[in-house]
């Protein structure tokens, strides 16, 4: 590559990343999920459009899958593993279980009303059965669901690449038999606990290795944070283990480990997160041939509809009725489960093996996650509020750049006071936080004001709270025990479990 190539080069990439950065801008405004315009991006930029040749399937299925890491890494440092812990078997089961069903029906759907055999509808269903990290932490982080849900649709969403990817390899691997169950079992359990082993322990070793370690620069402490959790990634895929699950724990351990610049990491996760659903989402852009794409418009809607109708409900239901999850919450984890990039990536697996009429499921399935994204992710927040799952007093993170929290070890919250709240009339000594967490400020129709020991809360009041980690869950606890039963909700039994809320409003 000579000079003037590596110019091009880097002004090509430059304005596709401008464009990009705009793009999402643009479809925050409009509340479309942002894989969509960067989809588009890619399409524009293509052979087709403006002429950028792109079609190497195995060079896309390699720069996907590391994207798919560094999703993943990014999705598990800024997950809480206090709510994800509580979760963890009824995600591992949708994860798995769900899988299976979603699998099962929407390979039968595809066989009867398509007329594929049965190999190319198992590898549909497969391929399109895991929900996408990327759209999910992206569109649900800004919804006022309660936690469990949003916790629980994030884990599965960490946690379901990995058993769709051994179902996507094995089919498409597959010469001349489909594999049997009890094969594609023994791969499962072998890749999933490999790699959730190797996750956990680089995660536990990075964070002991950043807590121990003094680094020459504070820039330096997220670029080592991001590096363990691929090198989880990494050293799973090396074991033949599943690396994407290996991300995402190294992640979550990572991210809730108490590590120096905490804010500076998450905020350089985010960025690098960002740049690689940019990157990824063009790429596969580019990858499609436009012209092809009016052809599987039929075939796309009767499968998204199979699996939005059919099998995404069955799954959840199958999964998650002996947990004794709500049906509210359960028939808005059944619409939320987003499909985005992670399909489109395994779309190329089969092109990369060479199995028959792979280019025309690559085509159905781009197709398939452009219009359910359009019809799925702006259609979210009716869907909470239609199903009262809208929480309009949550308690939210405000995103810091100028306090040295890290260095304070403070957490800094707002939580809003709703029409109906108890927490109406308390004055603040009666709130009875745990120490050290303080109400700093009040927002009360447009004035700001710094309340007192007797200053009592009002309905509207935006109340701005500096706690610690340690502190943090006994807070948000003691703050929805009040609000639900006032400033004797101790003494009445409420202790502000998140569950309660959920449970009685079903």
């Amino acid at each position: 590559m000579t000079l003037q190539d590596l110019y091009l080069t880097l002004l090509i990439g430059g304005t596709v990343l401008l464009a990009s950065i705009a793009a999402a801008r643009t479809a925050h405004r409009a509340g479309l999920p942002s894989l969509l315009l960067f989809l588009a991006v890619g399409v524009v930029v293509g052979e087709d459009v403006l002429g950028l040749h792109f079609d190497d399937a195995q060079l896309a299925q390699a720069l996907g899958t590391a994207a798919l890491a560094v999703i993943l890494v990014e999705g598990g440092l800024t997950s809480n593993w206090p709510d994800v812990r509580r979760l963890l078997l009824p995600a591992g089961v949708l994860a798995t279980a769900g899988v299976a069903v979603s699998v099962t029906v929407t390979a039968a759907g595809a066989h009867w009303l398509l007329g594929m055999d049965w190999h190319l509808a198992l590898l549909l269903g497969a391929i399109v059965s895991s929900t996408d990290a990327a759209a999910v932490f992206a569109v649900l982080r800004v919804l006022p669901l309660p936690q469990k849900v949003t916790s629980l649709l994030e884990a599965e969403s960490g946690f379901n690449d990995a058993p769709t990817v051994i179902l996507v390899l094995a089919l498409s691997t597959a010469t001349a038999d489909v594999p049997g169950p009890a094969d594609i079992a023994g791969h499962l359990v072998y890749e999933l606990a490999v790699g959730s082993v190797l996750g956990l322990a680089i995660g536990r070793l990075g964070a002991a290795a950043l807590r121990n370690i003094a680094l020459p620069a504070t820039g330096l402490y997220p670029l080592a944070t991001v590096g363990f959790g691929i090198v989880a990634f990494a050293a799973a895929g090396a074991a033949h283990a599943s690396g994407f699950i290996a991300a995402y724990l190294a992640g979550l351990v990572l991210g809730n480990a108490q590590l120096p610049h905490r804010a500076a990491t998450r905020s350089f996760a985010e960025g690098v997160g960002w740049l690689a659903q940019i990157g990824l989402f063009v790429m596969l852009g580019l990858l499609v041939d436009p012209s092809e794409l009016p052809a599987t418009i039929g075939p796309a809607v009767a499968v998204g509809l199979v699996l939005l109708l059919a099998a995404r409900p069955l799954s959840v239901l199958a999964c998650l009725l002996p947990f004794r999850v709500p049906w509210r919450e359960q028939g808005f984890i059944s619409w939320a489960g987003l499909r985005g990039a992670v399909p489109i990536v395994l779309a190329t697996y089969p092109i990369v093996e060479g199995v028959n009429g792979a280019r025309n499921l690559l085509n159905i399935v781009f197709v398939l996650v452009v219009i359910f994204t359009v019809v799925q992710g702006p259609s979210l927040p009716a869907a909470a509020r239609l199903l009262r799952l809208t929480r309009p007093g949550a308690l939210r993170d405000i995103e810091v750049e100028t306090a040295p929290l890290d260095a304070l070890d403070a957490d800094l919250l707002t939580v809003s006071i709703p029409a109906g709240s108890r927490l109406h009339g308390v004055a603040i000594f009666e709130l009875r936080l745990p120490s050290p967490t303080v109400v700093t400020l009040i927002v009360r129709d447009g004035a700001t004001t710094v309340p007192g020991h007797d200053t009592v809360l009002r309905m509207g009041d935006e109340l701005l709270l500096i706690t610690t980690p340690k502190v943090r869950q006994a807070a948000e606890r003691r703050l929805r025990a009040v609000g639900r039963r006032g400033k004797l909700a101790r003494w009445l039994g409420e202790h502000g479990d998140p569950e309660t809320t959920e449970q009685t409003s079903s």
